[in-house]
C-alpha cells in the first residue's frame, strides 16, 4: 500500500456471516464488510457501508447520491475500516 503509516494485517478467519467481501491488493487482503462504519484517511466518519460490490468496492449513500469507494483505497487499522482517500476526495467523486 501507498501508505506507510497504515499497519498491515494478516488475519486467518473462518466466516459465515452475509455481506462479505474480500478485495486482494498487491500488499494484504482487505475486509469491506456491509453495515460497517467507513472512516476516512482524515479521520472523518463518512458513514456505513450500503453494499459491497463484486470487486470488494465499498458503495454509499452519501447525501442521497450513491458513492463507490474502491478496494485498492481500503484496510483495516484496529479493527476500524478505513479508506486511505480525505473525505473531500472522496465527496468529489
Amino acid at each position: 500500500m501507498k501508505n506507510s503509516f497504515v499497519p498491515m494485517l494478516v488475519c486467518a478467519l473462518m466466516l459465515h456471516v452475509s455481506g462479505l467481501a474480500f478485495a486482494k491488493d498487491d500488499a494484504a487482503s482487505t475486509v469491506a464488510v456491509k453495515g460497517k462504519m467507513l472512516i476516512s484517511a482524515d479521520g472523518a466518519r463518512l458513514g456505513t457501508v450500503y453494499r459491497v460490490s463484486s470487486d470488494g468496492a465499498a458503495q454509499m449513500i452519501i447525501d442521497g447520491k450513491m458513492i463507490t469507494i474502491p478496494a485498492s483505497t481500503l484496510s483495516s487499522v484496529e479493527g476500524r475500516l478505513v479508506t486511505s482517500l480525505s473525505k473531500k476526495q472522496v465527496l468529489t467523486q
